[in-house]
């Protein structure tokens, strides 16, 4: 069965590099939504807990109940649709109407939007938004933002920071004004965080660098991050192509001299995209791929058992005009999932 490889090593490697950038691993908020970016949820709040971060952001309640016991907080960004909640639970709050959804005594997060203009209440909602909350009981214990052009080479993101610090007064002074407990701020994700030097959040939300990733322009400071995930496949039958034989659907790969062949375990299937006869990949081995991926199966030009078929997802990405993001998302979460 075909696997996926986690590197704990690396994973921490990453942690050390955002450790230091936040100057405490408290200020760590390590983002678990699908899948862990199709790391593992649990494989990944493991080691994650074993490193010593307290906080995660997941996507749905339901992971959050799963990961419970590695964390004592635990952000939830779209899913207001329960009945009661964990006390490590803080439920993100992204329109007005969600207030009179979320329970009375639920830990909620405000989300602004401050320039994404995709989920949050607006900024001249902010006065209301936190009256709604202190009628219906509830307990504000953050208040965030996203980062649209963080990963940019431009001045946006030092605009959007900018009314992120406007909005923080604001809050400060509503909280004060109606004896309310100041909440955490935040709205760092992985580009921002390494885009300048000056980090004032309570804590930093870091999915993809924590991954090994960064998709930072230049010259912006990228750094020397590992990937952690490798994937791995094993052979189910070996055969010899003979010249001029073709192999696979539509036969588009022709032997251009006799050869071994073998089919391994691994196709679209399980989140590994098609790849056309005009594209060239190969395993970091040098094995090349011949002919299309099936939905359940690969053909190359190699008799191992065992081949890794990437043990770093940029070229990948490349190859499908897309982020790296997306090929590691896509991994079947039914992929068996090993820390090393």
């Amino acid at each position: 069965m075909a696997r996926i490889l986690l590197n704990k090593s690396n994973f921490f490697h990453n942690l050390k590099i955002i450790e230091k950038l936040v100057g405490d691993k408290n200020k760590i908020a390590i983002v678990l939504k699908d899948n862990a970016y199709g790391h593992g949820l649990l494989e990944i709040a493991k080691i994650s807990n074993e490193f010593g971060i307290k906080k995660a952001v997941v996507r749905y309640l339901y992971e959050a109940k799963q990961i419970e016991n590695f964390f004592d907080d635990i952000l939830v960004l779209s899913d207001i649709n329960q009945t009661t909640y964990s006390h490590a639970f803080h439920i993100t709050i992204n329109s007005l109407q969600d207030i009179e959804k979320i329970p009375s005594n639920t830990k909620v997060h405000l989300k602004v939007d401050t320039g994404m203009h995709r989920n949050g209440i607006s900024q001249n909602e902010l006065e209301e938004a936190i009256d709604g909350i202190c009628r219906k009981k509830l307990i504000l214990t953050g208040v965030f933002t996203h980062h649209r052009s963080a990963d940019k080479l431009s001045s946006e993101y030092f605009w959007q920071k900018s009314q992120f610090m406007g909005l923080k007064k604001e809050v400060k002074k509503l909280c004060e004004k109606l004896f309310l407990p100041l909440p955490s701020f935040h709205s760092t994700n992985s580009a921002a965080l390494f885009r300048d030097n000056n980090f004032d959040d309570d804590f930093t939300r870091i999915g993809i660098a924590a991954y090994g990733y960064i998709d930072n322009e230049k010259p912006l400071k990228i750094p020397k991050l590992k990937p952690v995930l490798s994937l791995w496949s094993n052979k189910i039958s070996t055969r010899t192509l003979k010249k001029g034989q073709r192999i696979g659907y539509g036969g588009t790969y022709m032997a251009k001299q006799d050869m071994t062949v073998s089919t391994y375990d691994l196709g679209y299937g399980d989140g590994f995209f098609r790849i056309n006869e005009n594209q060239d990949f190969a395993t970091p081995d040098g094995y090349e791929l011949l002919g299309r991926v099936s939905m359940d199966n690969i053909s190359l030009h190699t008799d191992k058992d065992e081949v890794c078929i990437f043990k770093d997802v940029k070229y990948l990405a490349s190859l499908h005009n897309t982020i790296s993001y997306e090929i590691l998302t896509s991994l079947s979460p039914t992929l068996q999932r090993k820390i090393v």
